[in-house]
């Protein structure tokens, strides 16, 4: 649907107001744009993205959804030596998933390589651009500072014909790597340092993964961007602050090739405790083997996520919840898992899983009998039913649930103690065997009351402590990964002189375990989110089979980010 809203302004959904909102709404109010609202995701196809990258792909899509304009999916591909097509599909795969559609407006930078040179040239004949013979560290020593003015180029001052012909050779693979530049002819004594005369073209004898060998000359992100979104029509080119100093700039090339001029606005960019958002660090990481890939669970990157059983439903409300701001600050990664809690309590199938085993006997339970028990499939959405779980006189139960000398307020299992078992029946600990040689408890020994079946005693007795189990005849063993955050500090990137980053990676960020689980998981092979009772989040991982069952868990039940809003 055409854009064309300068009479309603009202936006679809409910997504809270900001200021670049307000900017589109005035700029529909005066008809700047004719109506339209027309933006972009630019994203480099240099790695996986990650939930920053998350963050601008909910702003830019959802603005144009919510004023029916378009959003352009676009490839900044100008550098060959750091792009492959795995990362193109990645980056599709995952906008995609969060559930945006970019419809047939799919483009790349190197779809206009032809055009950004043809203006190249006009800004040569213009007297705008010249070709440089300095090494890219003269041209770092020649730029200045903050606090002193650059130098120019001996080079600058060429003649238009000379720079044209030389700027073609270029372009004709006759220098070598490293040899020669093009640059802008701005300003050397400019306070801002992105205006001393900037670098458009560099010398690069590469394949690109789409255009091949056919140029070996590649435009620079600065000069290649703004012309990219020049190409495409784009209204409000939307990027994070650090390219606020680059946007003198953006609308320097823009004017002096008196094109179409979109409108630069920066938004704070998503910082998150315990994570690193650098592409180079993440490609370190996996490079070195620190983690298993791009899409491992303990990854920051959305393919990351989605394999830890997030949904695309959290991180959008978590990009909602974070809001858009102009100033940098630092979100607390219990609010991302306080939103994916959110999410799954209400789509999860509840299932009884024990983490670590320990085997209980009832014994005043016959020794063959077997009963099935109704449990409720999710209590937060009673439309998805329940299912039947087995009931044996040998059950596991969760070691931490029982203790033989408790402390107060301990209402779990311990000798003397009466306990619920879930959707079970009400059992007391009359016993219990230990390794002779380590302490260490082997088995549990109870007997049950049968008239409490279903959790309810007849005679109005209440008992403080559930607990879940599962029958050691019919469960099931899986291989269950638990996952902690990468990092044990909240800023990683805080470590002392002669340290780095990764001093502050967690050693306890994967514990993988042998968990026993009710066999109705069998029948969800195909549902990917579960609430193992009272343990966490879980979803089954890719490399799961029929043969090895592997969850993946998500989240724990712990929800620090309420507590945190409740004292705040």
């Amino acid at each position: 649907m055409e854009a064309n809203n300068s009479e309603n302004l009202e936006s679809k959904g409910n997504r809270p107001s900001n200021f670049i909102k307000t900017i589109i709404e005035e700029d529909l109010k005066t008809n700047k744009w004719g109506g339209k609202v027309h933006t972009r995701f630019p994203p480099e196809p240099n790695g996986y993205l990650h939930i920053g990258h998350a963050k601008s792909i909910c702003l830019n899509f959802g603005l144009a959804e919510e004023y029916y304009g378009k959003c352009n999916l676009r490839f900044d591909d100008t550098n060959p030596t750091k792009e492959e097509v795995e990362y193109v599909e990645s980056i599709k795969e995952d906008v995609r998933w969060l559930g945006f559609d970019w419809e047939d407006r799919e483009y790349y930078a190197s779809d206009y390589f032809q055009q950004l040179y043809e203006w190249a040239i006009k800004l040569i004949k213009k007297g705008k651009a010249f070709v440089c013979d300095l090494s890219p560290e003269e041209v770092r020593q020649y730029r200045g500072t903050l606090t002193e003015p650059g130098i120019e180029s001996p080079y600058r001052n060429r003649s238009i014909e000379e720079n044209l012909d030389l700027f073609e050779r270029m372009k004709n693979g006759e220098f070598p790597d490293g040899s020669r530049t093009l640059r802008a002819k701005i300003d050397m004594k400019h306070p801002n340092l992105n205006m001393r005369d900037p670098v458009m073209y560099r010398i690069l004898h590469e394949e690109h993964h789409r255009t091949g060998k056919k140029w070996c000359i590649y435009p620079m992100y600065d000069y290649a961007h703004g012309q990219s979104d020049s190409i495409e029509g784009i209204t409000h080119s939307i990027c994070t602050l650090e390219f606020e100093d680059h946007r003198p700039l953006y609308d320097w090339f823009c004017n002096e090739l008196e094109i179409h001029h979109p409108q630069q606005i920066e938004f704070a960019r998503l910082n998150l405790t315990y994570t690193l958002m650098s592409k180079r660090k993440l490609l370190e990481l996996v490079k070195e083997g620190i983690v298993n890939g791009w899409d491992d669970p303990r990854m920051p990157t959305i393919s990351g996520f989605r394999r830890r059983g997030y949904t695309p439903e959290s991180i959008r409300n978590f990009a909602d919840r974070v809001g858009v701001a102009k100033s940098e600050s630092i979100v607390d990664y219990a609010l991302l898992e306080f939103c994916i809690r959110e999410h799954l309590n209400k789509i999860a199938k509840r299932v009884l899983a024990v983490i670590n085993p320990l085997k209980v006997i009832i014994t005043n339970y016959p020794e063959n009998a077997e009963e099935e028990l109704e449990a409720i499939n999710n209590p937060e959405d009673l439309s998805m039913g329940t299912r039947k779980i087995k009931f044996t006189r040998e059950i596991f139960i969760e070691r931490d649930d029982f203790m033989l000398n408790p402390p107060k307020k301990y209402y779990r299992l311990s000798p003397g103690k009466e306990v619920r078992l879930r959707y079970g029946y009400y059992i007391t600990c009359t016993g219990y065997k230990t390794d002779e040689n380590t302490g260490e408890i082997l088995e549990v020994y109870c007997t049950y009351d049968p008239e409490t079946k279903g959790g309810q005693s007849p005679d109005g007795r209440k008992v403080q402590g559930t607990i879940h189990w599962v029958s050691t005849r019919y469960s099931i063993e899986a291989e269950a990964r638990l996952y902690e955050q990468l990092f044990i500090k909240e800023d990683p990137d805080d470590y002392p002189e002669g340290g780095s980053w990764r001093d502050n990676i967690n050693p306890d960020s994967l514990k993988i375990v042998n968990i026993k689980i009710e066999p109705t998981i069998l029948e969800d092979v195909l549902t990917q989110k579960f609430q193992f009772e009272r343990v966490g989040y879980f979803c089954f991982d890719k490399e799961s089979t029929k043969e090895k069952l592997i969850f993946n868990r998500t989240v724990t039940l712990r929800d620090t980010w309420a507590k945190i809003s409740k004292t705040s």
